[in-house]
């Protein structure tokens, strides 16, 4: 009977030794939105493909719903690993990692196709490799889309109509110094806003047409300006020393499937665009398809020159993502 168990004693150290797993690798993973909305497409892609792949050995638990606080919550909880993994607007990026931001600038990306080249080439890589700089792992870029302004005062069809509106903004020092540069008294606030816009706390804010129907933000806005003026991605990271920690077979998977699942994601984004905007003017929104895009390019320029892109590294980066995007 001693033998047995002696021989059962070395088999279990034997394997413990050799790396076999006793127990599941479970991911905590954040997103601000609730179901159906872009970021919980992607996370829950990502469940699906990394729970199958790895047939059932690595295991994804989502916190959604900002059951975690706002997006600059989640980011510091996964600096501390108390959650490992999040999908998280660009935005709230630029106070961890100023260079994040030239993804952000206004006006830059002129369609789906030239954000794809872009930020899954070369420059994308060099961006996410920046993000270690704060912790973070940078896995893949999904999307938000191209964000548009929404207001209950008035039609806005050239950037002086921007002029005094009290617009909500990501906790984002780039967005706020857009819309402060555009004329308007911009507030950052964490998600969602609905009550906000209810109460009038704030006249505006600006979205992808996805958020502005999901949320029913038509409820509570009159006014929908397809002025596209900014690219949002989003960023899915993960903590930097918890990634590094793992095997290089699971490194591998879990960026594999992160990736696929943004791509899976992006494509959803865009395929359901044309049916967002309709369903936003049926339900009443009075919509300016092309207003006067000049005039606030004229004006979002001057961002170039602000001490936002003064670090070193940040107007090195943007150089470059201008140069691509001309």
């Amino acid at each position: 009977m001693k033998r047995i168990s002696l021989i059962l004693f070395s088999a279990f150290l034997c394997m413990a030794m050799c790396g076999v797993a006793f127990s599941k690798t479970v991911i905590k993973l954040g997103v601000v939105t609730k179901p159906g909305s872009a970021q919980n497409v992607c996370a829950e892609k990502f469940k699906e493909l990394v729970e199958s792949r790895s047939k059932g050995e690595i295991n994804v638990k989502i916190f959604h719903s900002a059951s975690l606080g706002t997006e600059t919550d989640i980011l510091q909880q996964i600096q501390m690993n108390t959650v490992q993994m999040g999908i998280i607007t660009l935005g709230p990026f630029d106070v961890f990692v100023p260079s994040v931001r030239v993804v952000g600038f206004p006006f830059m990306f002129k369609n789906f196709e030239q954000v794809d080249k872009i930020l899954d080439g070369p420059l994308g890589n060099e961006l996410l490799k920046d993000l270690e700089s704060a912790g973070f792992k940078g896995l893949a870029f999904s999307e938000n889309g191209f964000r548009h302004l929404t207001n209950n005062v008035r039609p806005v069809h050239t950037v002086e109509d921007v002029k005094g509106l009290k617009i909500r903004v990501m906790e984002s020092e780039l967005h706020k110094e857009l819309w402060r540069v555009l004329g308007a008294n911009p507030t950052p606030m964490g998600w969602p806003i609905y009550t906000e816009l209810q109460q009038g706390t704030i006249d505006a804010q600006e979205n992808p047409l996805w958020v502005i129907w999901t949320y029913k933000l038509f409820e509570v806005q009159k006014y929908l300006t397809l002025t596209g003026h900014v690219y949002s991605a989003h960023i899915d990271v993960a903590n930097l020393s918890w990634f590094n920690s793992l095997p290089e077979k699971s490194q591998k998977l879990i960026r594999d499937c992160m990736m696929d699942a943004a791509h899976y994601e992006r494509q959803w984004n865009r395929t359901n665009e044309a049916g967002f905007l309709a369903k936003l003017k049926k339900a009443g929104m009075i919509v300016d398809e092309h207003p006067d895009i000049a005039s606030f390019k004229a004006k979002a320029v001057k961002l170039k020159d602000l001490p936002l892109f003064k670090d070193p590294r940040t107007k090195e980066l943007l150089e470059k993502f201008l140069a691509a995007t001309k």
